[in-house]
């Protein structure tokens, strides 16, 4: 196993964990955790769901005590019982969702719990504002220091977040997949934040599932897999395929198991459909066995178009067909019952109960034909949800157990099964691989490639174009709410598809 080298005598790192191990009861969650953090430095920490990245940043939180190993922070030992411990010590975590007090203002955020006051004992409001406005100015962001919290974009809440840090004069960030929902320019906002501050010389842990930004913003990288540290490596000194292969010991071209399918009949028609102000004249085909690709950037209307076919939302005019049958409008009951199946962008509020079981989410859009004489018991129910559980290897200790205590794969992958269950025509798929890691990615793409060659139609939406193009047979891009491209397979070209994304709707089809 490769060991990182040790600092220099004279310049010890700002972080620096070394062979660290953390179990709970027989479950071994690190075996190895072993990360150096320098200032000056932007370090990304990635691994596949379960690598332990999430148990290595709660040992330096505070949140968790480590069993063996050691914990030093600019060359000091330390041993954190409290988050309070570790805050004091001047690190920082900014989670993907931040914990703000919605009724309070930004700068009674950033400020909360350590108000400045004056000899007599008022708080000084004024000198809050002042180095809230301040911090921002440094940071080189706009927002309003006396603004209630409530309503703020996540962006916003992560850089009031940050805020806080700074004015705690952490030296140590850490960023825990911060950009999981962010826009692009949310993101490049983001991204200017942080290497400010590591050109301030504070040093930054960073955590993402996503290459291109691991590449775009890190100094260094450092792999996990099963509790275990692999490697680190300069950021220009790897690859997307070696990390995968660090990751999880597979090539990358493994990601994306197209398999061959013959290609039936028009299964999905759309034609004309139009809703004012957010989307205009959309019309497509999605034909058995083909998988089609939606698009776009981020406010270009996709999800906004596939809720409106499924029924959720309204739309004005136009017409959807199934297996050649018109639906009604605003009816998901009816759109169920003809063979179309949606699974949600946001999987956790639109896809599942999270207090509920495995076994009650799988069979949650089937439980009506399992009833007998109006009666549902658990046998039937369970197994019908242990075949889709088994089919598609759902990792947990019970169907019993309740979902929201599963990882952001198995999650994933309840919701396909949900909707699997149904046995549908048509599988509409939003974001299907949003926040789970590579390995988890590639068995959903093994099965939505499995689903296309039994016949299914497959209408994909992503905004990652590696699984866009590794995926679809047809690819369709949306900008502004238009069609503006629609390639096959072997014309859909990075280049392409972007141009498509950021043409004038002019050019729409």
């Amino acid at each position: 196993m490769p060991v990182q080298e040790d600092a220099s005598p004279s310049a010890p790192p700002a972080l620096e964990l070394s062979r660290v191990v953390k179990s709970f009861g027989a479950v071994v969650a690190l075996r190895s955790g072993t990360v150096t953090l320098e200032e000056g430095s932007i370090h990304a920490l990635i691994g596949e769901n379960g690598a332990g990245k999430s148990t290595l940043v709660k040992i330096i939180a505070g949140l968790y005590r480590r069993d063996a190993g050691t914990f030093r922070l600019r060359g000091e030992e330390v041993d954190f019982h409290t988050t309070a411990q570790s805050k004091a010590a001047g690190i920082a975590v900014i989670y993907q969702e931040p914990t703000l007090f919605p009724d309070l203002s930004v700068t009674e955020n950033i400020f909360m719990g350590r108000q400045p006051t004056n000899r007599f004992g008022r708080i000084e409001r004024k000198a809050m504002r002042a180095e809230a406005q301040a911090i921002f100015a440094r940071l080189g962001v706009s927002i309003d220091p006396d603004r209630v919290t409530e309503g703020l974009s996540i962006a916003d809440q992560q850089i009031i977040e940050i805020a806080k840090a700074i004015s705690l004069d952490a030296r140590v960030l850490i960023m825990d997949e911060p950009t999981a929902a962010l826009s692009g320019v949310e993101v490049e906002r983001l991204f200017a934040v942080a290497r400010s501050l590591r050109d301030e010389g504070r040093a930054l842990m960073f955590i993402s599932h996503r290459f291109d930004e691991v590449f775009a913003l890190c100094d260094k990288v450092t792999v996990m897999r099963d509790g275990s540290y692999i490697a680190t490596t300069p950021m220009s000194e790897t690859s997307v395929a070696e990390l995968v292969r660090q990751m999880v010991g597979r090539d990358v071209a493994e990601l994306f198991p197209k398999l061959p399918a013959e290609v039936g009949g028009d299964l999905l028609v759309v034609e004309g459909l139009t809703r004012t102000g957010v989307f205009h004249d959309i019309s497509f085909t999605v034909r058995a066995g083909e998988i089609v690709g939606l698009a776009g950037l981020v406010g270009a209307g996709r999800s906004e178009v596939v809720r409106a076919i499924f029924g959720v939302d309204p739309y004005e005019s136009g017409s959807v067909h199934v297996d050649g049958r018109l639906l009604p409008k605003g009816n998901p009951r009816v759109a169920m019952a003809r063979g179309l199946a949606l699974v949600p962008e946001d999987r956790r509020k639109q896809g599942l109960v999270l207090d509920e079981s495995v076994s009650r989410n799988i069979t949650l859009a089937i439980r009506s034909s399992l009833a007998k004489a109006g009666l549902l018991w658990g046998g039937p129910e369970n197994e019908a949800a242990a075949v889709w559980s088994s089919r598609l290897e759902v990792k947990t200790a019970s169907l019993d157990a309740e979902t929201g205590t599963l990882s952001g794969g198995n999650q994933q992958k309840v919701v396909l099964g949900k909707w699997l269950a149904t046995n549908p025509k048509v599988l509409i798929v939003d974001e299907p691989t949003r926040g789970i890691d590579v390995g988890t990615k590639a068995e959903v793409h093994r099965l939505l490639s499995e689903l296309a060659q039994q016949g299914l139609a497959i209408l994909m939406i992503s905004s990652e174009l590696p699984e866009v193009l590794g995926m679809a047979d047809r690819v369709l891009v949306m900008r502004e709410g238009y069609l503006t491209g629609e390639f096959p397979r072997s014309e859909a070209t990075p280049e392409a598809v972007m141009f498509a994304a950021t043409a004038e709707k002019e050019g729409a089809l």
